[in-house]
């Protein structure tokens, strides 16, 4: 893979967040969040079922509209109502529990309308580019093949791929590997270690505990919609300070 290098004033953090709260009716599901992910930077966001680790993921690109505070993707604000959001939302790719392919076109469809119609790439440098993502995720010679003839490994692989091609900045994964069988997830948290390594920008909502010891270089838990703690993955998830921490870690380690 091609390091990941960024055009970035020095500084600019990639993701910031301050006192973003979320209702969703009477429900406050965020609770006055401040977080933040460096250029280059892999943070893993751990928690129980309903702290709200998805609900903060999918306000980042705003697929959720927060009910208050600031949000800056590379330095721009993206609450600010004159926000080019979808500019915004092309450097950063999503990756969800579902794989949200569409089940009637190819997997080389599925990697190139996007970019043609939105990065309004020429169909020979969309396949290009597609081709190229494909055989980074282990998925050479599978072009022509439709979700259906794939396993959920593969599939995923796929999502990752197709956001690759669309060249963001950072990448978003809520809990990429909750929908697979166990004898899949390690191909994709393969492919996301790569990702890791060539300096990708990368915020992670996962269960896979080995995965943010060994690529997180920031491990954030959430409980109740709050942040109860944060630190290096290795010092938190071998000593855990807060008690709700050490309750939880005591359950899935």
């Amino acid at each position: 893979m091609t390091r990941v290098t960024s055009t970035l004033p020095a500084g600019t953090r990639a993701i910031e967040v301050r006192d973003l709260h979320k209702y969703f009716g009477d429900n406050e599901v965020l609770k006055g969040i401040d977080f933040h992910v460096d250029q280059g930077q892999v943070v893993c966001v751990i928690g129980p079922s309903g702290s709200g680790k998805s609900t903060l993921l999918r306000c980042v690109n705003r697929l959720e509209e927060p009910t208050s505070g600031t949000i800056l993707v590379e330095g721009v604000d993206i609450c600010d109502p004159e926000v080019d959001l979808d500019e915004i939302r092309s450097r950063i790719g999503m990756v969800f529990q579902s794989f949200n392919l569409f089940p009637h076109l190819s997997v080389m469809r599925n990697l190139t309308i996007a970019q043609q119609r939105v990065r309004r790439r020429s169909k020979d440098e969309a396949v290009e580019i597609a081709r190229n993502n494909l055989a980074k995720v282990g998925l050479a010679g599978k072009e022509d093949a439709y979700p259906a003839h794939l396993s959920g490994g593969q599939q995923q692989r796929v999502a990752i791929a197709r956001a690759l091609s669309m060249d963001p900045d950072m990448m978003l994964f809520d809990e990429p590997t909750s929908a697979l069988d166990p004898e899949l997830v390690g191909d994709v948290l393969g492919v996301m270690r790569d990702l890791a390594a060539d300096g990708m920008t990368m915020m992670v909502v996962t269960h896979e505990m080995g995965f943010a010891r060994e690529v997180g270089d920031k491990l954030v838990f959430m409980d109740g919609g709050v942040i109860v703690e944060e630190g290096d993955p290795r010092e938190v998830l071998a000593n855990p300070q807060h008690s709700r921490t050490q309750g939880f870690l005591s359950k899935v380690l």
